[in-house]
């Protein structure tokens, strides 16, 4: 049972390591992107949401250093404990096993054997001492086997303790770094938050002019579907549709990103702007901060059902799964064309990136089933 509960413990640190590795990676991009950033002095709001989500991660990468020394704390107390345990098993064997060779060399020789054969009463009772003493010798052999064995065992954990120490001890020293980290990125957040507060007017303008660009894209996805919706219909009784339907849906959770490599800076629906005060705003997707060089890329297989430009907001693919449609906004260049058929991960335009603010590239992505929007967080992977 006890070391039942090292496993469980072992899968447990396996499984936070895992995800410190996945989150450093994230920790790491984000901060190239912060950096990519950080040419001008000039505070932006997309990087104000670059230093939230650092944050964000900085703190879920403490925390879960914290668990992980809980977890090593509690397997070297379990380790402990066993080693004791097995230091008692083994001195008690030992004890047992010096009694038994000293009675043994009391009674040593071929010749008492002999006599304590010969002394029996009864034939049965001869071949029961037989057994008897073939038994003592197998008995004897065997305590020597179990104490060689718990010497073993009791080494390994002896070493196994040891390295749960020290790396418990360097665990430390890197929480203890990366709550530095945080305390600087901190420190940039507010900078950075005062700095747009000066802004107020000017932001207000610009996420005005965001909202147009967003709502005639709205209204011409609305426009397409509503096109499509006849044709969609009849498409429904075929088999195929509905394969493909069926197949995205069972996907859910699972769908690799629209980009390779990025940051989600500004989450599906309705919620506070960063920096303007009781100003609520409404995002119909994602929008993925990535790097200049990236492509947006299907995130599942399906038909291009659109290609068309949104004034100020460059150019958008929509592409049809069928009941179901993924959209790709604000590309510079597009690879595909209307009806062209599209694989999971293929590459279908270049992501704008705006030179006038440090090359803030952001691809904007949605997921509809027919004209009901749905969180695009919730099928992709995490």
């Amino acid at each position: 049972m006890v070391f039942a509960a090292f496993t469980i413990n072992g899968q447990s640190l396996n499984e936070l390591r895992d995800k410190k590795e996945k989150t450093q990676k994230e920790i790491d991009y984000t901060n190239w992107l912060l950096e990519k950033t950080g040419k001008t002095s000039k505070a932006t709001i997309n990087r104000l949401s670059l230093i939230n989500e650092q944050i964000k991660l900085q703190e879920s990468l403490i925390q879960d250093y914290n668990t992980q020394i809980n977890l090593f704390q509690s397997s070297i107390n379990e380790n402990r404990n066993v080693i004791q345990m097995m230091s008692d098993d083994l001195e008690q064997i030992r004890k047992d096993y010096a009694r038994m060779i000293q009675q043994a060399y009391r009674k040593r020789g071929d010749y008492n054997r002999l006599v304590f054969l010969l002394s029996s009463e009864t034939f049965n009772q001869a071949y029961k001492r037989l057994l008897y003493i073939r038994q003592m010798t197998n008995f004897r052999q065997n305590q020597l086997e179990q104490i060689e064995a718990l010497q073993f065992v009791l080494q390994q954990k002896n070493i196994e303790l040891n390295e749960q120490r020290v790396e418990k001890q360097q665990i430390m020293v890197q929480q203890m770094q990366e709550v530095s980290l945080l305390k600087n990125r901190k420190k940039e957040q507010s900078a950075t938050y005062s700095q747009l507060q000066k802004r107020q007017r000017e932001l207000k303008q610009h996420l005005e002019y965001q909202q147009r660009v967003a709502q005639r894209l709205e209204r011409e996805i609305e426009r397409i579907i509503a096109e499509e919706a006849q044709k969609a219909r009849e498409m429904a009784k075929t088999p195929e549709y509905q394969l493909i339907s069926d197949n995205f849906a069972k996907n859910k959770g699972r769908f690799p990103w629209p980009t390779e490599n990025g940051i989600i800076t500004d989450r599906f629906g309705e919620h506070s702007h960063p920096v303007l005060k009781n100003i609520i705003v409404n995002n119909n997707g994602v929008d993925i901060t990535t790097r200049p060089d990236e492509k947006a890329r299907s995130v599942f297989k399906g038909t291009v059902s659109r290609v068309f430009a949104v004034p100020g907001g460059n150019t958008a693919v929509i592409v049809r799964h069928g009941e179901y449609i993924s959209v790709y906004s604000n590309l510079t260049e597009v690879y595909v064309k209307q009806g062209d058929e599209v694989d999971t991960k293929q590459n279908i335009g270049a992501i704008f990136v705006d030179k006038d603010d440090d090359d803030k590239t952001i691809l904007k992505f949605q997921i509809w089933r027919e004209n009901v929007k749905l969180n695009p967080e919730d099928w992709i992977a995490k």
